[in-house]
């Protein structure tokens, strides 16, 4: 059987089926961009967390959680292959909506991004915003100086972001069923477009996951 890992030893986490997609096949986004396969599923055992590879199959990035049992709620880590920590994804404090601040590494001074859940009845495509914070400016902390918009259903992994242009830059699709073996919805495809940093389109599967996922939360 073909894998979603295939270049990791089978002890470390059961096989699944993997596909190998090209990005040509997306007319809606540009041909040299970056089609990841993400699977939520920590490589460590007894973890929640996601474990993502690229079209080759090799290890990408991977979050393990390693913050949920040390009694700091509301932080996850995205690490690469290596495990280096990219970026460090906290909830904001005293707010009145769901809304996560984005630092670089695992510093917690200055963050990089906010993300705010969407709540307007009256623009139900729109799941939420990411906006750029400027050191010191309170209001990019509150759904200003908007970066990436992301409309659609997570639940159904079908979600486009768009910058402020209203330019695609990337997507959640399921993965279409491989030799009769259909994926679930613990794994899909992130195709990210040559203008959009990967690590920051991880960075909102994990908070999407985080808003319109599963109850069990990793901050839990």
């Amino acid at each position: 059987m073909t894998k979603v890992h295939p270049n990791i030893a089978d002890t470390v986490i059961a096989p699944v089926a993997v596909e190998q997609t090209k990005l040509k096949s997306f007319a809606n986004l540009e041909a040299d961009g970056t089609v990841l396969t993400v699977w939520k599923k920590s490589l460590l055992f007894n973890c929640n967390g996601f474990t993502v590879f690229d079209a080759k199959g090799n290890l990408v990035f991977r979050v393990d959680n390693y913050m949920a049992g040390s009694g700091t709620k509301g932080e996850i880590i995205l690490m690469d292959a290596g495990g280096k920590p990219l970026l460090t994804i906290r909830r904001k404090r005293l707010s009145l909506t769901d809304n996560w601040l984005v630092y670089n590494g695992e510093t917690a001074v200055n963050p990089r991004f906010s993300m705010r859940k969407h709540v307007n009845i009256l623009n139900n495509k729109s799941l939420a915003h990411l906006s750029s914070v400027t050191t010191g400016s309170r209001s990019s902390c509150n759904g200003k100086n908007i970066v990436y918009e992301i409309e659609g259903s997570y639940a159904q992994r079908t979600c486009a972001v768009y910058d402020e242009n209203r330019r695609k830059v990337a997507e959640i699709k399921q993965k279409e069923a491989v030799g009769g073996v259909a994926f679930g919805v613990d794994v899909f495809r992130l195709i990210v477009g040559p203008k959009m940093d990967t690590s920051v389109a991880m960075a909102i599967v994990i908070l999407l996951d985080q808003m319109f996922g599963s109850s069990r939360r990793f901050s839990t």
